[in-house]
């Protein structure tokens, strides 16, 4: 079984036979010029939508919208500024053809991702002008989601029938390190719905969907089953992930788990700490499978200090926790 058939297996809710690891790649990410960019490493980017995003190397060159630049001030007022492109001509078929031709699609699942409502608004109007709009314009906030999603949903469409992906990820975060940034409820009225429309599309064409939420939004956990996602990531520490993994064993599977902004990811952790830390996390969330090894060391990749604590977590990954579960 090679490591994209060990992945689809864990994603299905069913035993992997070793476990999944970047170490042993999986996924082909295919990256669609009409949506959110994830990074910006080469200067700034200018989204179909008009939006500039942009980079540094402090991020690791992860696109953010540009913060000096709202292209929306006033919800009332986005049936005159925000406009859809026009994809009425496009070759849909040539374009995602030459995307995929060098996928080796027999030991890589072809992931695409999209369904960013929340962070879309925010990247129109700025992180607090959001917020304000969803609680004090909810109807108009919902019809420019609307409008969005028909835009969203034409592309995803596209992507499916001409790629048919292995792995849908829906990316919207929607919450802080320690808390969220808007209620359940507010997330079930205003977000939920076009969320699930992206789902079904995937579902439709046999795609898997992962949700990629950073921050504490375990809160969520229930509607992102209701709506058919099979993993989360990054999971990240500040949720109470013993007993997600727990409930939600064979029906989420969690991939990260580790504590990427503490002293465990600094390249200045000894190797004996380091590797106890290692042994006492798969042993945590290997259990039962539905769980992707995610250890990392934070900081640039050609950081040689960082580069050998990142051996160390390799060299664990293969010598210990790979075979856990034909060895435990």
């Amino acid at each position: 079984m090679n490591a994209k058939e060990n992945y689809l297996r864990m994603l299905r809710g069913e035993m992997p036979e070793f476990m999944p690891s970047f170490f042993e790649p999986y996924m082909a990410p295919v990256k669609e010029e009409l949506l959110t960019p994830q990074t910006a490493p080469d200067g700034p980017i200018i989204t179909s939508f008009g939006v500039t995003y942009i980079g540094n190397a402090e991020n690791n060159w992860g696109a953010m919208p540009d913060p000096r630049i709202h292209i929306l001030e006033d919800i009332t007022k986005w049936r005159d500024i925000i406009k859809a492109p026009d994809i009425s001509g496009r070759d849909w078929e040539s374009y995602y053809k030459k995307k995929t031709e060098n996928i080796d699609r027999e030991n890589l699942c072809v992931m695409i991702d999209g369904g960013d409502f929340f962070l879309t608004l925010a990247s129109f109007m700025g992180f607090e002008n959001a917020l304000l709009a969803m609680h004090e314009e909810p109807e108009e906030v919902t019809e420019l989601f609307e409008y969005v999603s028909q835009f969203y949903m034409a592309v995803l469409r596209n992507q499916m029938y001409y790629m048919r992906p292995e792995v849908y990820v829906l990316m919207d975060d929607d919450s802080a390190y320690q808390a969220p940034f808007f209620s359940v409820d507010m997330y079930r009225r205003l977000i939920k719905p076009f969320h699930r429309r992206q789902c079904d599309i995937a579902h439709e064409f046999g795609a898997i969907v992962e949700r990629h939420d950073c921050g504490k939004s375990e809160q969520f956990i229930d509607d992102w089953l209701d709506i058919g996602v099979r993993e989360w990531n990054p999971a990240q520490i500040s949720n109470d992930l013993k007993a997600v993994k727990r409930k939600y064993t064979g029906r989420l599977a969690l991939s990260g788990c580790w504590d990427s902004q503490g002293p465990l990811s600094n390249k200045s952790v000894d190797d004996k700490t380091l590797k106890d830390a290692l042994a006492e996390y798969t042993d945590t969330f290997a259990p039962g499978g539905g769980f992707t090894f995610g250890a990392m060391i934070g900081g640039p990749p050609d950081d040689p200090e960082a580069n050998e604590k990142r051996e160390v977590i390799k060299n664990f990954f293969f010598d210990y926790a790979r075979n856990w579960y034909s060895t435990h």
